[in-house]
């Protein structure tokens, strides 16, 4: 079959190329529990088509998997999603979001290796399914930030409250968010890294 004058398309797409100007790269990882916003932020923030490993959940997981207050939804990450975005003409962040389902945690541990930071989405209706995956970053020691997801139909708390019941040092910062917006998604993301300097700045 003569492939000279087909549309098949090879190498990356012209606006997926890494930009010449790039000179240090951080990895960052987006956690949090099942139905959070984790697969939504990395897609509204991604300069590049963003890597998706959805799948369309089956009658299998019932039983197995948590769904409470996410019913409707119809299908997860199985493995990761994967973006990037350019924070100056210099820095570059690849991000790497997390399964939320927890029997696909056993995913994370590659997924944190080399991760600078990360960001932990949490969703006031359930909060309850941030606390182990707040306590896995504590207990590998990888600095993050929190942004509080901002679904229509969830309950606002104020900064202290949440902060208490997730049991929060008062240095981490926590951002609202919507995760489906692009501005806003950035917003967390310079908030990570403004945190991450700032920690950087005082050991040294």
């Amino acid at each position: 079959m003569d492939f000279r004058n087909s549309d098949t398309i090879t190498g990356p797409r012209s606006e997926d190329v890494l930009p010449t100007t790039a000179t240090a790269a951080v990895k960052v990882v987006i956690v949090g529990g099942f139905g959070v916003g984790k697969t939504t932020m990395v897609g509204s923030v991604s300069e590049i088509r963003p890597l998706t490993t959805e799948e369309t959940m089956t009658q299998a997981g019932v039983g197995v998997d948590d769904n409470y207050g996410v019913e409707s939804k119809t299908a997860t990450t199985v493995a990761m999603d994967f973006g990037r975005i350019s924070i100056s003409e210099e820095l570059v962040l690849y991000l790497f979001g997390t399964p939320g389902q927890e029997r696909f945690w056993f995913l994370w541990n590659g997924l944190f290796e080399g991760a600078l930071g990360a960001v932990v989405l949490i969703d006031t209706r359930r909060l309850e399914v941030s606390f182990d995956v707040i306590g896995r970053l504590e207990e590998r020691g990888v600095p993050f930030v929190v942004a509080v997801n901002t679904f229509p139909d969830a309950p606002k708390h104020p900064v202290e409250a949440l902060r208490s019941a997730l049991d929060l040092p008062d240095e981490v910062p926590m951002i609202d968010c919507d995760a489906r917006l692009r501005v806003s998604s950035r917003d967390v993301l310079m908030t990570l890294m403004r945190y991450l300097h700032s920690a950087a700045v005082s050991l040294g």
